[in-house]
């Protein structure tokens, strides 16, 4: 009996799923990411994966895929393998970027393709698992993530305080939708500034802006279209060099037609067209969790793949 193990960790949950014998169980989850001055804190993650498997009954996995963002600027990759192999104690252990286990999820194996995948933050990748590793974007909310739901939600505040200082291109709508939210338009920067959920914050709003662009409003469809073509740029730059590659987007903002209408325009602008998705990162987690316990192994790369146990 084989006992797989796949987690994602984004910034709005850890989402844990146990896979025995090739029967997928329902996902648990925990909270997401935290990011401090030393990045995110990996032991906090992994006791909490620890503490879902021990409700699960798993003491050691056979393997375990770990899918988190954050991996190339906010920790130590090594640091993170060795926090998860002591805690999920699984014979082999992977840690990969959540570029890649998005793409694997949304393509559903490993082949050559590109995704953009558009939640809390934003990433687009672009592999053949060989000689290509593209990533575009995943800067984080204040540097970049342009199209995500944080920067969308970032958008609406904006537009929202442009109706509350009485300047061109606010809304109103925003502002009395958003306040109802978040609270008076006084406690927006501390909010959104300080808080340690700021992203899931901001993201909070992207809701309230999809809703009023689809109710007519001009300012907030605006947001969408200029969200909807940066992460059809992002994923067109990913996808740069690869041979037929298989283009597919992942994300909850994708259900906004307005943004989903304007990603398939630069698309189809350049030439290409999107694919259906398969899946998510907790699922191409699951993917490269069977590939790590099987015969296969997992594709290498020293900064997006990080493999331990006796698989090392």
């Amino acid at each position: 009996m084989s006992t797989l193990v796949a987690v994602d960790v984004g910034g709005s949950g850890l989402r844990l799923r146990v896979c025995r014998d090739g029967v997928g169980g329902p996902p648990r989850s925990a909270p997401g990411a935290r990011v401090g001055a030393a990045g995110l804190d990996v032991a906090a993650l992994a006791a909490d994966a620890r503490a879902l498997l021990d409700a699960e009954g798993v003491d050691r996995p056979d393997a375990v895929c770990w899918s988190t963002r954050g991996l190339l600027f906010l920790a130590d990759p090594a640091d993170v393998l060795l926090a998860v192999g002591r805690s999920v104690g699984a014979r082999r252990t992977a840690v990969v970027s959540d570029a890649v286990a998005s793409l694997v999820g949304a393509l559903g194996e490993v082949v050559p393709g590109a995704v953009v995948a558009a939640g809390t933050g934003a990433v687009a990748f672009g592999s053949d698992f060989t000689d290509h590793w593209t990533r575009v974007d995943g800067w984080g909310h204040v540097l970049g993530d342009r199209g995500s739901a944080a920067w969308v939600g970032l958008e609406g505040l904006r537009a929202a305080l442009r109706a509350r200082d009485g300047v061109d291109g606010g809304s109103d709508g925003l502002l009395r939708t958003t306040e109802d939210l978040l609270g008076p338009a006084e406690s927006w920067p501390r909010r959104v500034m300080t808080g340690a959920d700021a992203p899931e914050a901001l993201a909070s709003v992207a809701p309230l802006v999809t809703a009023a662009a689809a109710a007519g409003d001009d300012v907030a469809a605006g947001i969408c279209v200029a969200a909807g073509r940066s992460l059809g740029q992002s994923l067109l730059a990913a996808a740069a060099g690869l041979e037929h590659p298989r283009l597919v987007v992942t994300g909850g903002l994708f259900r906004a037609d307005a943004v989903r209408a304007a990603l398939d325009d630069v698309v189809h602008g350049a030439g290409a067209s999107v694919t259906r998705s398969v899946g998510g990162a907790l699922d191409g987690a699951l993917v490269l969790a069977s590939l790590l316990h099987g015969t296969g192994g997992l594709p290498r790369h020293p900064e997006y793949v990080h493999v331990g146990g006796s698989e090392a």
